[in-house]
């Protein structure tokens, strides 16, 4: 009988020996892979918190906006219904002459709030004069859409300083003293007037608001500067 050949044990692929050279580099792929799979990780992390924070802000932009353009047109809506309400005390006039004229007019109103004028308007960019103005500049400054805010001996300190500040924020509006005036303070628009006597009264808010380049305006947007000082 032939004997059987022995057969080997040894495996067929050799392993690299601990502390040689090829482990350390085996050992060094494994470090750098397992890096790079942290660095992916972190990366969608990173990715997915973009997005969500992306998304928030987008969402809070729109929100603002929404709010924003609500509360333009509620304030919109606001000064529309106040330009239509009704104010206590005002005084209105019709067919009034609007002739330029060079000479003195007699006014039937003390300040007159239309008719024939100068001109050249009173210049009425939130001006507050500290000595009295034309009557007939004033006027023409009416027709332009003008406020004119005029007050007597009666008007306090604290009056004049807070319709100056009003006055000084409002384009389109002018101020001056009226010693002949009847009433302490007095605001007129073009056929329009309203007597008050103090500055607090709510009515003067509501005043500007409704007759600032109100509805009576007759040459809307015309010019309020460059005009007589």
């Amino acid at each position: 009988m032939g004997s059987a050949s022995k057969q080997s044990s040894q495996p067929t692929g050799k392993q690299p020996k601990p502390g040689s050279k090829s482990a350390q580099q085996a050992d060094r792929r494994a470090r750098i892979a397992e890096l790079r799979a942290a660095e992916q990780r972190r990366e969608r992390r990173n990715k997915f918190l973009t997005i969500g924070i992306s998304a928030a802000l987008v969402l809070a932009m729109i929100g603002g906006g929404s709010w924003l353009a609500l509360d333009a047109k509620h304030k919109k809506d606001a000064d529309a219904a106040a330009a239509k309400a009704p104010i206590d005390g005002v005084k209105t006039w019709d067919k009034l002459s609007r002739n330029h004229v060079q000479t003195e007019v007699k006014y039937d109103q003390t300040p007159p709030v239309g008719g024939d004028h100068n001109p050249v308007w009173a210049t009425c960019m939130g001006t507050v004069y500290d000595q009295p103005v034309k009557n007939e500049n004033a006027v023409h400054s009416l027709e332009h859409g003008a406020v004119w805010v005029t007050y007597n001996s009666k008007a306090g300190a604290d009056d004049i300083k807070a319709l100056s500040e009003k006055v000084k924020a409002t384009p389109y509006s002018l101020m001056s003293p009226y010693p002949d005036e009847q009433g302490t303070i007095t605001l007129s628009a073009w056929g329009t007037q309203l007597i008050v006597d103090s500055a607090q009264d709510p009515r003067i808010e509501k005043f500007f608001t409704k007759y600032v380049q109100g509805p009576q305006t007759q040459e809307p947007g015309a010019s309020c500067s460059s005009g007589a000082m």
